[in-house]
């Protein structure tokens, strides 16, 4: 089963309806595999929960 995972920020329900219907479609267009196939996992992240070339993002604005 092909699987995409997004990290990001937080959304509302329809922005994440919208967002696994447009990652799923495009890649089922893509790749051609049915779109009944792919898993989408949304995983919220905010900038104290990332870090980039050895600090969180919160720190380099």
């Amino acid at each position: 089963m092909p699987t995409i995972f997004f990290y990001g920020p937080e959304l509302d329900l329809e922005k994440r309806r919208e967002l696994v219907q447009s990652f799923t479609k495009k890649a089922s267009e893509l790749t051609g595999i049915p779109e009944q196939a792919f898993v989408v996992y949304l995983r919220p992240s905010d900038q104290e929960h990332v870090g980039v070339g050895g600090m969180l993002l919160s720190d380099r604005k």
